[in-house]
């Protein structure tokens, strides 16, 4: 690992504050504690949003998606999210119950503004709310109720840097490894790969719900 020259290293607030620009009235302005009517129709038109939490094993980032809107606001000060089938190593989840805290990053395609959900969560089974979010006659395994504490959006500027929603080039998909071809190779081919891709689609389609 490459260690940094420690005379460049930034350790203080006062270090940071002399490499940055002054923040904008916008920039603090646009933070709110509640869910706003604006950012409501950011969450409702969103399909996809990344969950950030901490635990006693570390961070994690993962993502959700679903039809837009997939995640309810049930009022300006609390979201519901449901909690899908997936790999169940339910690391958020685990997380969440030492560590309330959460993040959300929503993201809607063609749009370069995301929003960005700063509260504490808990996870619940409560039949009433499974039954909200049932997808082709599947409920999802549990929800998670966020109590909304900061809420406002991000600037288009990554977006745009990283043409993130422009069309993709054909030889983009085929220089990125597979699932099966990782698997085999972390694994030292403990896994098979080529099998593995084979029936992925067919397997993922049938435990989307």
């Amino acid at each position: 690992m490459t260690q940094p020259t420690e005379q460049f290293v930034i350790s203080t607030t006062a270090q940071l504050d002399l490499l940055f620009e002054k923040v904008s009235d916008a920039s603090l302005k646009k933070e709110v504690s509640n869910i706003h009517p604006r950012y409501r129709q950011l969450i409702e038109a969103s399909p996809f949003c990344v969950l950030a939490t901490s635990g006693p094993d570390g961070l994690d980032a993962s993502p959700r998606g679903d039809p837009p809107g997939f995640v309810h606001v049930q009022d300006e000060h609390t979201l519901l999210v449901p909690e899908r089938r997936g790999n169940n190593r339910v690391d958020s989840l685990r997380n969440i119950l030492t560590d309330p805290r959460v993040a959300l990053l929503f993201l809607i395609p063609g749009v370069g503004e995301t929003l960005r959900v700063n509260g504490r969560a808990c996870i619940t089974t409560d039949p009433e709310l499974l039954q909200r979010f049932s997808m082709e006659g599947k409920l999802p395994k549990c929800v998670l109720i966020v109590k909304v504490e900061a809420v406002f959006f991000q600037c288009a500027r990554a977006i745009r840097r990283s043409n993130l929603w422009q069309p993709v080039a054909a030889e983009v998909p085929a220089k990125v490894p597979s699932a099966g071809a990782m698997l085999e190779a972390i694994t030292n081919a403990q896994i098979d790969g080529e099998l593995y891709d084979r029936d992925l689609q067919a397997r993922q389609q049938a435990s989307l719900y």
